[in-house]
């Protein structure tokens, strides 16, 4: 079992910008290990590969090589890789988004990541990109009652699961608003028809309590889509809420100051048997020292310790600082 000692948790690429290489292969090595290395020195050992960094399933063999090269410079572990807003679903870009999915995987096996995350989120609309925060305006939905485009999701998802099953990886889906992924009720639908061992779910339970309208509570999210778990992106954010007036409102803040109570998160991941890789990510700000708070806070007061007791029908972990549950 895992605990807070030996946990992977990966700092996320998303503070780090676009550094997808130009023409010029040495460029964008350099970069490469300027970034990573400034995640090493915020304490990080392992990475999540996001691809709004680099898009991974697009590097050649020689390009790919110099990236590992940086991460053994910057002595950092490849933990997972997040290919985001890339919906294999899209209906103008669902089969070039397939075909770059596909590529992810054969990447990912090749370096040894042992979990890939996908979803069925969209690329950020202008409007979007407008604003501070982009999800207070709303961008795409998926289509809810097309029986059409949920077969096409699961075919597709199914065919991912498939390719990193022969390649000895997990395939993980990210719960994002307003996506056949975009509640707890349907996430679990969802990789219960896909209906593989090595996909489940990344239940990024942030993405949804954001948004400035009525939203599941996220203990219903996390009993819902814990038992389903691979991998997990944690995030969290301030919400106030004015039902009565309509006035809904979030900002992004640290995992101990949101309203998601990430103590009693993870104590229900691990109840349900999550032993998976955890991602910090944050937006806004130096986002990559808030996803250092953000794993320390889990290593130091929520993760279970190693003194844990194991009783006949339970187990009784001890948290630093918090004695023995």
């Amino acid at each position: 079992m895992l605990t807070a000692d030996d946990w992977p948790i990966a700092g996320a690429m998303l503070p780090l910008g676009d550094a997808h290489p130009g023409p010029d292969a040495a460029d964008a090595a350099e970069r490469w290990l300027a970034d990573l290395t400034e995640v090493a020195d915020a304490g990080f050992t392992h990475v999540d590969l996001t691809d709004s960094w680099v898009r991974y399933g697009d590097l050649d063999p020689e390009q790919a090589g110099a990236l590992q090269d940086c991460l053994e410079s910057a002595g950092l572990t490849a933990a997972s890789l997040s290919a985001i807003r890339r919906s294999v679903i899209d209906e103008r870009h669902g089969d070039e988004h397939l075909a770059y999915a596909h590529r992810t995987i054969d990447y990912a096996a090749s370096v040894g990541i042992p979990v890939v995350s996908v979803g069925l989120h969209r690329a950020l609309t202008p409007e979007q990109r407008e604003q501070l925060w982009f999800w207070t305006v709303e961008g795409h939905r998926d289509p809810f009652g097309d029986a059409d485009a949920w077969k096409l999701a699961v075919r597709r998802l199914q065919e991912l699961g498939r390719h990193a099953g022969e390649a000895g990886l997990l395939l993980s889906l990210e719960l994002y608003e307003h996506t056949f992924l975009g509640t707890a009720e349907s996430s679990v639908r969802l990789v219960e028809e896909i209906g593989l061992d090595v996909v489940g779910l990344n239940p990024d339970i942030g993405n949804l309590i954001r948004l400035h309208e009525p939203v599941e509570h996220w203990r219903a999210i996390a009993e819902a889509t814990m038992p389903y778990a691979n991998f997990w992106h944690v995030k969290n954010y301030a919400r106030d809420e004015d039902a009565s007036a309509g006035l809904y409102s979030t900002v992004p803040t640290s995992l101990e100051l949101g309203v998601i109570d990430y103590r009693e998160a993870v104590k229900i991941a691990v109840r349900n048997g999550f032993q998976g890789v955890i991602c910090v990510e944050h937006y806004g700000g130096d986002g990559l020292s808030v996803s250092a708070t953000n794993r320390d806070y889990l290593r130091r007061r929520v993760l279970p310790r190693r003194d844990y007791v194991v009783g006949r029908s339970r187990v009784r972990q001890s948290h630093a600082g918090g004695g023995a549950r």
